[in-house]
């Protein structure tokens, strides 16, 4: 009878159900929106904070070790240990190592340049002091499990920018930076030799691939294979830096803490979540005798810009629940008044006022499941359009967003309807019956 009743009523007076019942569901719409995109904003933003390039660097220990003798810094200027090669695949058996996206080892060595034309002409002479980087531009890493990852500069430093390609793996090529290439006169299709001292290291010239524009100091540099790089520093299987890009979660006042203060309990939660000091302390684990530093103005910045994201989005929620609730209780309200007559015939039929609240909280309810859905199939076509415009890819509905989206316009309604439906309960059937 009661389920009935609240059917009945629901049915009658359409005009306030239908305004309250598209208040929910624009409100539950724009919140279903907000969160669906909130969810997804921190790996879509984390993806597209990697064009900002690496955010840890790794170099040997051994360099981090000061040399002083009163205030004096005694270490020679191009001193410095050197990291293997070989240890590199194991980057990618760290707990977090779906998280590390790329790497690319770097091997610097200062040579002397002779280009020539594509045609085999001296360009001049030997050009002294040139620095040479040797890195991986798409390398393939043999993992331990038996699979590969490809990785390299290019996907490190996705800046920069080439015009021509890129040189392969262990090939006699190279990529030359802009400066150079203009000071020298050099276009795609010419060859360099390279040599230390009074011995070529490469008797067969290098051929440049492309011109390198990154903004910084490769631009004046000549960028060859590793292997080539290691064969012309004789340093074979060895490399200087590696530069590492990883997704990570922004780090708050919890993982800014000094992880030896950490409870066991405090240091597994730390552990397993992918702050940015985590994972280099886990890739520090991995490669013995490297110092793991994190490049912190790329670091701060993601965390700041996506904290900033996140809380405009709760604010747009917020706003969307406030907008909601207000509205859901002018219609409330305007409905108890127009239905005092019957709620007067109800008590004076012998409903309690108990009674009365829960059969216009009911219906309220009921409401608020129609709105609520509404809502959320609206919100998921506009999550959609926004994910698709702002991130490139649209945000999955989600049944936990669909839960919540139905828990909250319930929770809206009922604390919209709250001082209407007290007042309707607290009315005296005589008054209202008398026509007072």
């Amino acid at each position: 009878m009661f389920l009935r009743i609240v059917a009945d009523s629901f049915g009658r007076r359409p005009r306030h159900k239908l305004l309250t019942g598209a208040a929910l569901a624009l409100g539950m719409g724009v919140v279903t929106a907000a969160l669906s995109v909130s969810l997804d904003v921190g790996d879509r933003l984390a993806k597209e904070f990697r064009s900002l390039g690496a955010n840890l660097v790794v170099t040997p220990q051994a360099d981090s070790l000061p040399l002083e003798i009163g205030g004096v810094d005694y270490r020679p200027v191009n001193a410095g240990a050197y990291l293997p090669e070989a240890d590199l695949p194991k980057l990618k058996t760290i707990f977090w190592h779906n998280n590390i996206i790329a790497f690319a080892p770097i091997l610097e060595v200062r040579a002397e340049a002779l280009p020539f034309s594509r045609e085999g002409g001296r360009f001049g002479n030997w050009t002294g002091g040139v620095p040479i980087v040797g890195t991986w531009a798409d390398h393939a890493v043999p993992l331990p499990d038996g699979g590969e990852f490809q990785t390299g500069v290019a996907r490190t430093n996705p800046w920069w920018q080439i015009d021509g390609g890129w040189f392969s793996d262990g090939a006699m090529e190279c990529v030359v930076g802009v400066a150079f290439a203009k000071k020298n006169h050099i276009n795609v299709g010419d060859s360099i030799s390279l040599a230390i001292g009074d011995v070529t290291k490469t008797p067969a010239p290098l051929k440049v691939m492309g011109i390198l524009n990154s903004g910084g100091p490769e631009d004046e540099s000549i960028v060859i294979p590793l292997s080539r790089a290691q064969s012309l520093a004789s340093r074979p299987g060895q490399y200087r830096k590696l530069y590492i890009s990883a997704l990570t979660k922004p780090e708050d006042a919890f993982a800014k803490r000094d992880p030896k203060t950490f409870t066991p309990a405090e240091y597994d939660r730390w552990f397993c979540t992918p702050y940015i000091s985590s994972i280099a302390f886990q890739i520090q684990q991995e490669l013995p005798g490297t110092d793991v530093r994190v490049i912190r103005r790329v670091a701060e910045g993601e965390g700041q810009i996506l904290t900033r994201v996140r809380m405009l989005l709760w604010l747009v929620t917020g706003a969307a629940l406030l907008a909601a609730a207000l509205a859901v209780g002018a219609s409330s309200a305007a409905s108890v008044i127009e239905r005092r007559s019957e709620i007067g015939l109800m008590k004076a039929l012998g409903a309690g006022s108990g009674t009365v609240g829960f059969l216009l909280a009911a219906e309220q309810l009921l409401l608020a499941f129609v709105g609520g859905g509404v809502g959320y199939a609206i919100g998921i076509v506009l999550a959609r359009l926004v994910g698709g415009r702002i991130f490139g890819a649209a945000p999955e509905p989600s049944l936990i967003v669909f839960l919540v989206v139905i828990a909250l316009a319930a929770g809206v309604t009922i604390l919209g309807s709250a001082i209407p439906l007290h007042r309707a309960s607290q009315y005296e059937p005589a008054p209202i019956l008398r026509g007072e």
